[in-house]
């Protein structure tokens, strides 16, 4: 299809990472592609019948007409406020993309930190690794094990080689937490590299 549109990948995560855009992206590449193969079929069709100039006119003015009425301030004042209030009722936290639900400052984080043999947390629990937890200004939201997801008593699970913790709070408060653990994925990464 020849829309017109491209973007870069950072706007299309920006486009397509929120709901509302989404719908207007879906929506503008749609219209945009059905109704250029209606002006081109409707081209050919004037052009093959004849030029009937009384029917070009009467769409001229049409279009022109709406392009006016749309144009008035009185109208765009109430699209406008009959498309926010639609948007606002219609955004369900599900939609959203985890850095609009999450992430409200540049201090917070929601970070994956795989357990390896060498972490300090295997076979360990976090109640074990970091005593005083209940008063850090962090979460575990899961620990990913295989297939399941667990969710019940996190901190007091012993963890295992492969397991996952998703982790969300303060950037400095899980660096602090989790350094040595940090340290480990980071010097797995670079072997990975190698």
């Amino acid at each position: 299809m020849m829309t017109g549109t491209g973007f870069t990948t950072g706007e299309s995560e920006l486009i397509l990472g929120h709901p509302i855009r989404r719908k207007l992206a879906i929506f503008l590449i749609l219209f945009g592609a059905f109704s250029l193969a209606v002006i081109i079929s409707s081209i050919s069709q004037f052009l093959s019948e004849g030029l009937r100039t009384k029917e070009i006119l009467a769409v001229a003015i049409a279009v022109l007409l709406v392009f006016v009425v749309l144009r008035m301030s009185r109208m765009q004042r109430l699209l406008s406020t009959l498309f926010n209030r639609q948007m606002k009722q219609n955004v369900e936290l599900v939609d959203l993309p985890v850095r609009d639900v999450f992430l409200s400052s540049k201090k917070e984080a929601v970070l994956n930190l795989p357990i390896y043999k060498e972490s300090s947390l295997h076979n360990r629990t976090i109640h074990d690794v970091i005593p005083g937890h209940q008063g850090m200004d962090f979460v575990v939201l899961f620990i990913q094990r295989g297939g399941m997801k667990l969710r019940k008593d996190i901190y007091g699970v012993v963890l295992h080689e492969g397991d996952q913790l998703l982790l969300f709070g303060d950037k400095k408060v899980l660096w602090s937490a989790f350094e040595h653990d940090w340290r480990v994925l980071e010097e797995k990464r670079k072997d990975e590299e190698m």
